[in-house]
């Protein structure tokens, strides 16, 4: 059997910097040693000596004196003793970058062109394009500079794909498909699949074509096993800089703003209208043919059976304004108190009622 190794950076030898070239490149400032070698990055409660970690919850300042982490990103206000730190605006932000950059050499991508990849010969292939194993491009598809496919992905008749687009293994992006630059899509999600549409005729349902498409546009990211479904006419929309989490079915002809977030499990109805900077928490429910103003939040589980206006904080089900849910499930969860009250009241009545009788 192979030997085990631990999945971490210091063994793979991918990083290996000090604090003061970590500080410059989040434009941090080092109190402590500017020499420190650091040599992995973890969170706070399971770093050990060499790592990097953060403090971005105040929540978590006591654990910076009992972490083993040899060095923290933290706010600019906060002091950590004993402590070698990198002081930012965003420690969170600061962390994901340096992450993003030391980690960037160790991702696995493909390079070039799969030799059982299957492209056809009109297809339009960009630029520094890499295409993995057993990928099929449609005629006329597009697909721009800098993309990248994996492995076992399926990109439609006439399907256009930007610059710069990460597309792992096992997605399926059917015909006439738009998305933009920088778009990045999980495994095993489907765009342009038919919208649910029938009409009951003789006794059967009628499946009503669905010959519309979606555009994404760009820096959109979308989780695994996400559902776009294609218009019936026209296009299903989903806004520049929207993320989309794992699990999530999203109608024909949904109109989604820009910067939306998309939490996981959610179920947007057809011809849905999500204004720019929307949050949709987990589990949320949208019924079909409203409209959901920009900057809207949503709460785990709330079933949206109206059009919202604009910057409102809902919950619950049917979905009202947050504090009134929240007083009335506080006040549900005193009904079984109310009800000992009134079995009380109604027995004290019963007697009071007997001795108006008995005295009468």
């Amino acid at each position: 059997m192979p030997k085990s190794r631990k999945n971490d950076t210091s063994e793979k030898g991918i990083m290996r910097k000090t604090l003061a070239e970590i500080a410059a490149i989040v434009k941090g400032e080092v109190v402590g040693d500017q020499n420190l070698v650091i040599t992995g990055l973890s969170g706070i409660k399971e770093a050990r000596r060499g790592d990097l970690t953060f403090i971005a919850n105040p929540k978590y300042i006591p654990l910076s004196r009992t972490t083993k982490a040899s060095a923290i990103l933290t706010p600019r206000n906060v002091e950590v003793p004993g402590k070698s730190v990198i002081r930012t605006e965003n420690p969170s932000l600061a962390f994901s970058r340096i992450a993003s950059l030391i980690f960037e050499a160790d991702t696995f991508s493909p390079k070039g062109v799969h030799r059982t990849a299957v492209i056809a010969k009109d297809a339009v292939i960009g630029k520094n394009v890499a295409i993995g194993p057993y990928v099929n491009i449609e005629s006329r598809a597009h697909v721009g500079d800098n993309t990248t496919i994996y492995s076992g992905c399926y990109i439609g008749h006439r399907t256009v794909l930007g610059k710069g687009c990460l597309i792992y293994p096992n997605v399926t992006i059917r015909e006439r498909v738009t998305a933009g630059d920088r778009v990045i899509i999980h495994s095993g999600t489907v765009v342009g699949s038919d919208g649910f549409g029938y009409v009951w005729a003789d006794g059967k349902h009628e499946k009503i074509p669905q010959i519309g498409t979606v555009v994404i546009e760009d820096d959109v990211e979308i989780g695994a096993n996400v559902t776009v479904d294609r218009a019936r006419f026209d296009k299903t929309v989903i806004g520049e800089g929207t993320k989309i989490d794992n699990l999530v079915q999203i109608a024909h002809n949904v109109i989604m703003g820009k910067h939306c977030i998309i939490i996981s499990q959610v179920g947007i109805s057809g011809s849905v209208v999500i204004g720019e900077g929307a949050i949709l928490g987990g589990q949320v429910g949208v019924h079909g043919h409203l409209t959901i103003g920009k900057g809207v939040i949503a709460a785990s589980r709330a079933v949206v059976t109206k059009s919202i206006a604009p910057g409102q904080k809902i919950s619950g089900f049917p979905a009202r304004a947050f504090l009134a849910e929240q007083r009335f499930q506080a006040a549900l969860r005193r009904v079984p108190d109310y009800i000992k009250i009134i079995r009380g009241l109604t027995k004290r009545v019963g007697e009071l009622e007997k001795k108006v009788k008995k005295n009468g």
